[in-house]
């Protein structure tokens, strides 16, 4: 193994709050979690959406989304007012990895959350959720074979979520094995700058159990940290591996947001709706068959509390200009700060995009942004009709508290700081915008 290389290793744990990793590795069954805790844990922000595509884009180009342009797992198209999945080929900013490997550093990088299709680098990528494809998800082409004949798994069936812990179980447990086993190909020989794994299996689990992770009394509590335990052995052997390098080396490990215990969702487009603000047909097939009449709707949401005006100059059919825009954006924040639920503000914050957010794809993001109050999910379906309620989950993101640890006590603000943080590591060049942009269009 080269002894005169200087490696950074990341470790991403989605979704992990710092208040409850602490909580867990005190309960001595997570020993590494508690190794883990002890490289000076700290905790950053979320970019806003606190959505994982936002934040470990942030992470990876090491910018915010008004310069990735990545603000959900969802866009609409601004002609057919159409809803559709947004991936990695709408990255308006390079990646850490494309950078490191301008720079002729190599990466390797497991399980990277909406990093599909993956692009050629020095090294070798796996991308995870929400790609299915391992043909789109894997760099160099001969690794996707390994990996299908080793029965790789990208992601866990969460389809029963909160109605079956031992099916969720068994599928978490099936996809840290198979991180396990990228883990093993991929950190053969040290041949690597930068090693990148992530694990998403706390953000699943948490989404359905959360009640079950935070409280020892719940029936639940036990089964849960026995399948945290298998999470917590995975933890030990990246540590292990860490440990075990020759030379300059850091460690760091964060994660894309935070999570708390929901207590209600709380639909922006049924709230739009009841304003008379979104019109939509009847007959929807599901949350994300839109069916906005355009000629009748000033604005719509998309998930998670993204509102969109429909203006002149962004979508085909809008109804107002720029100017009439700005108006209705603060009378809309004005609004939405005044409204309750069971007697508390249903939100914390409300921003409007500039903000919030600079660079060349802000008028690319949400015309307001709105951030809920603890325990509040915002949601933006357009097949509900009950402003708030339960379906099926009972853990929410949180902007905050997400954890943060790093061998050399750094202290970024946010996840788009973190990333720079590497950046910064490696001495890598600051990207040419302009560039970047004529290559990528």
């Amino acid at each position: 193994m080269p002894h005169d290389r200087k490696r950074l290793v990341v470790l991403g744990l989605d979704g992990l709050p710092l208040t409850l990793a602490k909580t867990l590795a005190a309960s001595g069954r997570l020993p590494n979690l508690d190794r883990l805790l002890a490289l000076d844990a700290a905790s950053i922000e979320a970019e806003l959406p606190e959505l994982s595509p936002v934040n470990w884009t942030s992470f990876l180009t090491a910018a915010g989304p008004g310069t990735h342009g990545i603000f959900g797992f969802v866009g609409i198209d601004p002609a057919s007012y159409r809803l559709g999945p947004v991936d990695a080929s709408t990255i308006a900013a390079p990646t850490i990895m494309e950078r490191a490997t301008a720079a002729g550093l190599t990466a390797k990088m497991v399980n990277i959350p909406c990093a599909a299709p993956v692009r050629p680098l020095a090294g070798a990528i796996i991308a995870g959720f929400p790609e299915t494809d391992l043909a789109r998800a894997v760099y160099p082409p001969e690794l996707a074979q390994n990996l299908k004949l080793a029965g790789y798994r990208i992601e866990a069936d969460t389809t029963r979520g909160a109605a079956d812990f031992d099916g969720l179980a068994r599928g978490l447990r099936a996809t840290l094995a198979s991180r396990r086993a990228a883990l093993e190909m991929l950190w053969a020989g040290g041949d690597f700058d930068l090693f990148m794994l992530v694990l998403t299996e706390t953000d699943r689990l948490f989404h359905f159990f959360f009640p079950a992770v935070a409280h020892s009394e719940h029936q639940l509590h036990g089964p849960v940290l026995d399948l945290l335990a298998d999470w917590d052995r995975l933890i030990g052997l990246v540590l292990d591996r860490y440990e075990a390098l020759p030379g300059p080396k850091r460690f760091i490990a964060l994660a894309d947001h935070g999570f708390v215990e929901l207590t209600t969702e709380f639909d922006l487009n049924v709230w739009l709706a009841s304003k008379g603000l979104l019109k939509t047909q009847p007959g929807a097939a599901d949350e994300y068959d839109a069916r906005i009449v355009p000629h009748h709707t000033a604005a719509f949401a998309l998930d998670p509390g993204r509102i969109y005006i429909n203006i002149k100059e962004r979508f085909a059919r809008g109804v107002f200009h720029e100017h009439v825009a700005e108006k209705l954006a603060n009378e809309l924040r004005d609004e939405l700060l005044t409204v309750t639920h069971e007697g508390k503000p249903v939100f914390a914050a409300i921003h409007l995009r500039g903000e919030i957010y600079s660079g060349r794809q802000v008028r690319r993001a949400p015309d307001v942004v709105c951030v809920p109050r603890q325990g509040i999910s915002l949601t933006a379906k357009y097949n509900r009709t009950e402003l708030t309620g339960h379906y099926g989950r009972f853990g929410c993101h949180s902007p905050f508290d997400a954890l943060w640890c790093d061998s050399e006590a750094a202290r970024p603000a946010r996840t788009s700081d973190a990333g720079a943080v590497v950046a910064a590591y490696f001495n890598l060049p600051e990207p040419k915008e302009q560039a970047w942009i004529s290559s990528a269009s």
